[in-house]
């Protein structure tokens, strides 16, 4: 799909961030072949070492941009220490970027008891069978204990574990970056200030 098909306006003129956001996943649902909501997930360690992995967001609005993941992870354990995050999105067909940090805070026990229950009955399971980021000495070790918990939740509703939960990152910076020509692409940022945002062009 040609760019002028999915671009309806000059993205820099735009002044609200989140509709921004809101407009160019649209495009990317479009357009890419797989997991459009698939985004870097970058944290630190004790040590202040980074960490990066893909995530899928599953929510955004104006407090924030909301994942799940099993909480005793790497990546949750370090979010629960430092309370800070960053995200990147990238959309390769589109030939766009959006950056994103700030704060998280963990979603409460409704929305994360919502979302759990939304998910494949397999998926609900797997959330109990596995140690997330911790040694498995074997292939058979997992699949042992996907058996033993499909055994034991075998009728009924599956519980959300206790470990599992979810994050939201509220924004207090948002960079949007564009493609062009002999590499002298369109990046805006926008920061958080006094209940609004302020926007900045940067060189590319």
């Amino acid at each position: 799909m040609a760019e002028t098909e999915l671009t309806k306006h000059d993205f820099t003129e735009s002044a609200e961030p989140l509709r921004l956001f809101a407009e160019w996943l649209a495009d990317a649902e479009k357009s890419e072949l797989n997991d459009s909501n698939a985004v870097a997930l970058a944290t630190v360690d004790q040590d202040g070492l980074p960490n990066v992995r893909m995530v899928l967001l599953k929510g955004f609005d104006e407090k924030g941009f909301v994942f799940y993941t099993n909480l005793e992870s790497a990546k949750g354990t370090e979010l629960l220490a430092s309370m800070k995050a960053a995200m990147c999105f990238h959309w390769k067909s589109l030939r766009r970027q959006v950056r994103i940090r700030g704060p998280v805070e963990v979603v409460s026990a409704e929305e994360a008891d919502a979302y759990y229950a939304s998910r494949p009955r397999g998926s609900r399971i797997g959330a109990w069978a596995s140690k997330q980021s911790r040694p498995l000495e074997s292939r058979f070790a997992l699949e042992k204990a996907v058996a033993e918990f499909t055994a034991h939740h075998a009728i009924g509703e599956i519980p959300r574990p206790g470990h599992w939960s979810g994050f939201r990152l509220m924004p207090q910076e948002m960079e949007f970056w564009h493609d062009r020509p002999f590499r002298l692409h369109d990046r805006m940022r926008f920061e958080a200030r006094d209940g609004g945002w302020e926007k900045t062009r940067l060189y590319p």
